[in-house]
């Protein structure tokens, strides 16, 4: 009886959500969040950032670490994808993205607004504080 008590809750249970790790070593002060794109973008992003932290690629995107909350009063332009808490999207049963990038130092951070910026010149978007305001 134990053993379908046990199976049931397991059935029941979601799994843990699959987040992006901070390398060893490496300090989050300002906790992490991430920005995903696709994959055909990465390596036209990398040479717009004065600064790149710990960058993370899979076959479909490329995962870059931010502080948490650099979302706030942005609208990432599509086909970007903000993932709060470094959280990745349920996926079934795909490995983890790897690490392609580590920063020198200990922090794994590439600064938002500058990679806000690349995203919005390569899909060609208009920044959010740029845009006409509607009365």
């Amino acid at each position: 009886m134990n053993t379908l008590v046990q199976l049931t809750r397991r059935a029941h249970t979601p799994e843990a959500p699959r987040r992006l790790a901070v390398p060893e070593g490496m300090t989050a002060p300002l906790g992490c969040d991430a920005v995903a794109v696709p994959a055909r973008f990465g390596p036209l992003v990398l040479p717009r950032l004065p600064r790149v932290g710990c960058v993370y690629a899979d076959e479909a995107n490329w995962w870059w670490i931010v502080p948490s909350d650099s979302d706030y009063a942005l609208e990432w332009p599509a086909p970007a994808h903000y993932a709060t808490g470094a959280v990745l999207p349920d996926s079934g049963p795909r490995p983890a993205p790897g690490l392609i990038h580590r920063p020198d130092d200990t922090v794994p951070y590439t600064p938002p607004i500058p990679l806000y910026l690349a995203l919005c010149r390569l899909t060609d978007t208009t920044p959010a504080w740029s845009r006409p305001v509607n009365a």
